[in-house]
């Protein structure tokens, strides 16, 4: 599983549905892969990954957003999860730890269905199951809350590529295939979520079969500066430690109440 070769690259990946999406490689060791939120670039998990430590760290952005080419028509999600496969295969890595963030933890759950011998360890931050999941306050707040503040640092930009996963997700559910994940995988939510609230964490938490969750005192996004090193500590200890259950689900060290 491990590449012991250290590389940092940046470079263009063709996908079997015909996309190009930019890809970037960094370090070596045991190779994890991070999913974008929705709109956000691969450089949104910047204050995530210097805790990952020596670890062959795979990132890319979706179809439509930051540097990839932006597709004629709106993907499923089991062709974003495709994307994924073919990632990871342009950069020859078999099997990967996957972490996903928001939309990302939707196309991490599709991923880890369609291709579990491809999956180590799953971590799912601040997602939902898709259709049937509990709804936040909705766009206005969004757009109040985050958008209007700092639309570049949230990476809200309202592009044909964010409209695209947005269609991709509207009518896709993991209720059925939750059940059938098998790989070890930490939940983790804000408690004070208003956009994906934390019920769809502890719904996930309780279909996953090998599931544990973790609710910090954040709100959704756990990549902001301020949340993402403790929140990455927990990732890391997930990921390192030799089984799913011993992880600390009650440590709020290092964090205190944000937005």
């Amino acid at each position: 599983m491990a590449n012991t070769e250290p590389t940092s690259a940046t470079f263009e990946v063709a996908t079997r549905h015909g996309q190009q999406v930019a890809v970037h490689v960094s370090g070596s060791g045991n190779p994890v892969v991070l999913l974008n939120g929705l709109a956000r670039p691969m450089a949104s998990w910047s204050a995530f990954t210097p805790v990952l430590g020596e670890r062959m760290i795979v990132s890319f952005d979706a179809p439509g957003v930051g540097a990839s080419k932006t597709p004629k028509l709106p993907l499923s999600m089991q062709a974003l999860s495709d994307v994924v496969a073919d990632v990871l295969d342009a950069v020859g890595v078999a099997r990967a730890d996957v972490v996903g963030f928001s939309h990302g933890g939707a196309i991490a759950q599709q991923f880890a269905f369609s291709s579990p011998e491809r999956v180590r360890r799953l971590a799912l931050l601040s997602t939902s199951c898709g259709r049937g999941a509990t709804p936040g306050p909705g766009k206005k707040l969004w757009a109040t809350t985050i958008d209007q503040r700092n639309p570049r640092r949230w990476g809200l930009a309202r592009t044909v590529g964010a409209l695209w996963q947005v269609a991709a997700v509207a009518n896709w559910s993991s209720i059925p295939l939750l059940g059938s994940i098998s790989a070890p995988t930490l939940v983790v939510c804000g408690e004070y979520d208003r956009i994906v609230p934390p019920t769809n964490s502890h719904l996930l938490a309780a279909r996953i079969p090998n599931a544990v969750i973790s609710v910090v005192p954040a709100g959704h996004d756990l990549q902001r500066p301020d949340v993402a090193n403790p929140v990455a500590m927990r990732v890391l200890r997930f990921l390192d430690g030799p089984v799913a259950e011993d992880v600390a689900v009650d440590d709020d060290a290092g964090l205190s109440p944000c937005w």
